[in-house]
């Protein structure tokens, strides 16, 4: 029966998924970056193979070309495949195909999990994971960051097994190609990808190798990972070196001055304060998850030192750059999903330790006292066989604080705050809620039902508004005034940054606000 729990695990995940994937709004990333994905392809036409024209970046090219599109030309072809099959709309086309890469990214964080732990333990780290309602909304919504995650954690899962294979004496040429087409294709989604690789062979070389054999696996697994990553990524056709260290540079200083509020005080997204990213951390995971993670050092460093070593320069060096470093940060910290992965792998360990505890307490030699009461014997008999009941008992109740809050949530449940912070609700207003607008969809679906005729002037993010402007007349607002706007006209506005607040409109009559609990994500004011 437990070696059922993965598959019943995931299929209970997919169903969810296939149940709720069109409830969500776009984020404001996505329409962009979905016209990147229709426009790469041209990059592929022989004339373009040397000289590509910007064109083929798609409307936001100084962005986008930057971003390798690897993951974009494997999924639009598929995308449109079920857009057709089932005729749905592109965009929540597209929701599905993310959620079901961010679940082939939970199942290679289980097999990582595995490695070093019983079943029920590794699948509580990913259960753990999968059900944390930030990563549960980015499950649908980040097209650039959730297939990141899913391609680095099975590069380095495939690695550290290849690695394992070749130490063992077993052929290993065949799972070097496998890690290395891995690390390729995450190399051609983030310039950030050969840091798997770096991983990887810290693990294969320490001890330093001296055998021919290895170093001729490793040269095959350099080589090909680095022309996959050339084939999947046409903008650095052109100039190879020259290309990909300018995108180096712009992504380990991302110039943007998007503004962020953090302890109600709004701040520049290159200019955040030191602790903007561990407090992301702390404030936006469950509380369980960092406790079982200090549990899981505890175990891991003693009992597999080599793994632990693997982990520890996965989250610890990408921590120590952020902190040390001071790159643009902000939307929590979604851009750095794929150095979590070892976070929860530790909590697996945490959870396994704390079962064995438990176990060893409940099943201990009654003492002479407890030995002379009338009752002992059954009170044992009962819980002798009680580890594995616990094991599973854990891989229940630690996740379902997770549950609980995406029930509530839904569909803005990467808006999540945890007891710390008071909740959704102690954090409205201190902290950035629902920071990608997804609320436009719930807002302007309710215009379209109410006075829809009423002329509509959009505060920011005019692009996404237009994806629910179907009966509606959509304006700009840009030069307008509370007097210059026409009697009756709706203005809609976003809490991100507090840009309601420190608008010159915020004078102007409430009429429905959009949110959950006691947050207010999008509002409708009218002029009178």
């Amino acid at each position: 029966m437990t070696r059922k729990l993965p598959w019943l695990f995931f299929a209970l995940l997919a169903l969810a998924g296939l149940l709720t994937f069109r409830h969500y709004g776009q984020s404001w990333d996505e329409p962009l970056f979905y016209a990147y994905a229709e426009a790469i392809p041209a990059a592929y036409a022989p004339q373009n193979w040397f000289n590509a024209p910007e064109s083929v970046y798609g409307p936001s090219a100084e962005d986008h070309k930057y971003y390798g599109p690897a993951y974009l030309l494997l999924a639009a072809p598929l995308r449109k495949a079920l857009s057709a099959a089932f005729d749905l709309p592109a965009a929540e086309t597209w929701h599905l195909l993310i959620f079901f890469t961010f679940l082939l990214g939970v199942w290679f964080l289980y097999r990582l999990a595995r490695r070093s732990l019983p079943l029920p333990a590794a699948l509580t780290a990913a259960a753990l994971f999968a059900l944390q309602p930030t990563l549960w909304g980015h499950a649908f919504l980040n097209p650039k960051d959730i297939p990141f995650f899913t391609a680095f954690t099975a590069a380095v899962w495939l690695g550290l097994r290849a690695a394992d294979r070749m130490r063992n004496g077993q052929p290993a040429w065949g799972a070097w190609a496998a890690a290395a087409l891995a690390l390729g294709f995450a190399s051609a989604i983030r310039v950030i990808g050969p840091f798997a690789a770096l991983l990887v062979l810290g693990y294969s070389l320490l001890p330093w190798p001296s055998q021919r054999p290895v170093w001729r696996s490793l040269l095959l697994y350099a080589a090909l990972s680095a022309l996959v990553m050339f084939l999947l990524w046409p903008f650095l056709w052109q100039s190879p070196v020259t290309r990909l260290l300018e995108v180096l540079r712009h992504m380990s200083n991302n110039p943007t001055e998007l503004a962020v509020l953090f302890l109600g005080q709004i701040f520049r997204a290159n200019d955040m304060p030191t602790r903007y990213f561990p407090q992301m951390l702390l404030l936006t995971l469950t509380l369980p998850v960092w406790p079982l993670a200090a549990l899981g050092v505890w175990r891991m460093a003693r009992l597999a030192r080599r793994e632990f070593a693997v982990y520890a320069a996965w989250f610890g060096l990408i921590a120590a750059y952020i902190l040390l470093r001071h790159p643009a940060v902000y939307d929590g910290f979604r851009h750095f999903l794929f150095i979590l992965p070892p976070v929860f792998a530790l909590t697996g360990h945490g959870a396994h330790l704390l079962s064995q505890k438990l176990a060893d307490w409940k099943t201990r030699q009654p003492s002479a006292r407890e030995a002379a009461s009338p009752r002992p014997a059954a009170r044992l008999r009962l819980k002798v066989s009680l580890p594995a009941a616990l094991s599973l008992l854990l891989l229940i109740l630690l996740p379902a604080p997770g549950v609980w809050s995406i029930l509530r949530l839904h569909p803005y449940e990467y808006a999540y705050y945890n007891a710390l912070a008071g909740g959704l609700s102690g954090a409205y207003r201190v902290y950035e809620t629902d920071y990608w607008l997804t609320c436009y969809r719930e807002a302007l679906e309710w215009a379209q039902t109410n006075d829809p005729q009423t002329p509509i002037y959009i505060q920011r993010e005019m692009d996404l508004a237009g994806q629910y402007a179907a009966g509606l007349r959509l304006l700009p607002l840009e030069v307008e005034t509370p007097t210059s706007l026409p009697g009756g006209a709706r203005l809609l506005f976003s809490t991100r940054a507090n840009l309601d607040q420190r608008s010159i409109f915020r004078n102007l009559p409430v009429e429905q606000t959009f949110g959950r609990e006691d947050a207010v994500f999008c509002l409708f004011r009218r002029v009178e």
